[in-house]
């Protein structure tokens, strides 16, 4: 190959003036923050409800309220992005997004916080589906896979540095800190890509193109933005709540079903549709949207359970919880520059049936936990997932653009990312229900071989008893020590297996994504960008 082929392929698109790769640092690090602090909050709602004297119930609102407004920008952020540009749509999210976190970490009380959750939000949504477009637009066909590999560390990792990040800054500092560190790297990414972001040509003629005929669609929006929401709090309340039994959450599962039916009819009628419901029915695109389905709930179901398991049954710190899953995120890291490079010799679909089966072997060996496991046991499950999802990840935004016509690059990437947040919720609130659900089965199963009638019973308890004794304690003491460690040892057993159990989901999950995956067509590597350049 010539040296003027290979310039040529290393070129930036055209329209953009500066090195894309700087682009792509930006607008991944502003991605970063945005879905960090989906997770980042989570360990800090116990420091939340102290400091403002409300309930963990009440404080655990703080999640709710920003994964539902979240949930609803997504649906206008392609509409919004084409209508003000890519570039100036990203800088306005990006500037809400920040000023909101700052305005989080002093909140005064529990409903001034849930207010500027909310805010915060609705600028973190719009950044993430914007930003795939924009890489989209400043790389070349042979460059852009590794582009999503970049974009693709910043949104698998930042769930996993999100818990141990947060709980460090609970634990060492406050909770308001939790939301101020975005602050000095919000204002330095919206510096930045000010500087160095510049509207693709292409952008901007089907941006003008597309005005005389760019009408929002209002009831489309109401709809989109109402099944969503309704479904995301049905979802993350449902468990504390009760489910059907609380007339709360039957509410909300009936909007959010209500608005499903009536969005369905809508959107197939009208020309400019908020979501195009056509294209989530073709084969390619809709495939792909119900692997990031699958994929966002195995991502955010092992980031927040892992670490609820070795806290709660191995007695971990936050800390060391956190570093369970540290090693899987440099495994991570580098296999999302693998994956970069065989995104472009290699089938999305082949790729994609790979990380299933290594997720799905992860998986599997959990299913093993038992109590005398050590440190590594775990790290090592998280380092195979960090392997298996940026097989998925890279892949499935590539293959999911293949045929997308420009105009259609934004919704594309609103669509693709809300699967992922859908997902994510979706693989919580299995993954909850059946750990209290199967719990409440084993212990009740394990309780009925415990019965003062039964020999094994009364030998463990001599035995226990002994060993109590013989650390000084009377024989009244050590006898109600014993019968009080049978009881947590048959709890812990019963949690254990609930995971298991919870284990073996989390692995069909990821096997459902194979014949999926096997029904894309086959790209061309390399060639023409499926997003029209």
């Amino acid at each position: 190959m010539s040296a003027a082929a290979i310039d040529a392929k290393s070129l930036p698109a055209p329209g953009v003036a500066v090195n894309p790769w700087l682009i792509a640092i930006v607008v991944a690090l502003a991605s970063f923050m945005e879905v960090l602090d989906t997770t980042i909050a989570n360990v800090a709602l116990p420091y939340i409800a102290g400091g403002m004297g409300v309930s963990e119930d009440e404080a655990s609102w703080v999640v709710t309220t920003y994964l539902v407004s979240n949930a609803i920008i997504l649906t206008v952020s392609g509409f919004l992005a084409r209508r003000l540009g890519r570039k100036t749509f990203f800088l306005i999210c990006l500037g809400i997004f920040t000023v909101s976190s700052v305005l989080c970490g002093f909140a005064p009380n529990l409903n001034a916080l849930l207010l500027f959750r909310i805010l915060q939000g609705l600028g973190g949504g719009g950044m993430v589906p914007v930003a795939q477009s924009i890489l989209a637009d400043a790389f070349p066909p042979t460059k852009r896979g590794q582009a999503f590999a970049v974009f693709g560390i910043a949104v698998v990792v930042a769930p996993v540095v999100g818990p141990t990040l947060g709980g460090w800054l609970s634990d060492n500092l406050s909770w308001h800190w939790c939301f101020l560190i975005n602050a000095p790297v919000g204002v330095f990414a919206i510096a930045l890509i000010a500087a160095v972001l510049q509207e693709p040509a292409k952008a901007k003629g089907a941006q003008k193109a597309a005005q005389p005929d760019n009408t929002f669609d209002f009831i489309g929006f109401a709809l989109v933005a109402t099944f969503l929401g309704a479904l995301e709090v049905t979802l993350d309340r449902g468990l504390e709540d009760d489910w059907f039994a609380s007339p709360f959450i039957i509410t909300f599962a009936a909007i959010s079903a209500t608005a499903f039916v009536l969005m369905i009819p809508w959107e197939m009628t009208r020309r400019n549709p908020m979501i195009d419901l056509r294209m989530v029915a073709t084969r390619q695109f809709g495939a792909c949207f119900l692997v990031m389905l699958a994929t966002g709930a195995i991502l955010l179901a092992t980031t927040q359970f892992l670490p609820q398991l070795v806290q709660q049954d191995f007695g971990y710190t936050a800390t060391w919880a956190g570093l369970v899953l540290s090693p899987g995120g440099v495994v991570t890291m580098i296999m999302m520059f693998a994956v970069g490079r065989l995104a472009a010799k290699v089938q999305p679909k082949y790729l994609i049936v790979a990380g299933a089966l290594v997720i799905a072997a992860s998986m599997y060996s959990m299913t093993n936990v038992y109590a005398d496991l050590g440190f590594w046991f775990m790290a090592r499950s998280r380092m195979l997932i960090g392997v298996g999802l940026p097989l998925i990840f890279v892949p499935i935004m590539a293959a999911s653009y293949d045929g997308i016509p420009p105009d259609k690059t934004d919704q594309a990437s609103a669509l693709i990312n809300a699967a992922r947040n859908t997902g994510g919720s979706i693989g919580v609130s299995i993954v909850s229900n059946v750990l209290t659900h199967r719990q409440q089965f084993h212990q009740s199963r394990l309780v009925e071989q415990v019965t003062p009638s039964s020999p094994q019973y009364q030998d463990t308890l001599h035995q226990v008893t002994d060993f109590f004794v013989a650390q000084g304690n009377s024989l009244a003491q050590a006898h109600s020590q014993a019968i009080q460690w049978i009881g947590q040892q048959v709890q812990t057993q019963a949690s254990f297996l609930s995971y298991v159990d919870a284990f073996w989901v989390l692995m069909l999950i990821s096997l459902s994504a194979i014949p999926l995956a096997l029904t894309l067509r086959k790209v061309k590597l390399g060639g023409p960008a499926p997003v029209g350049h």
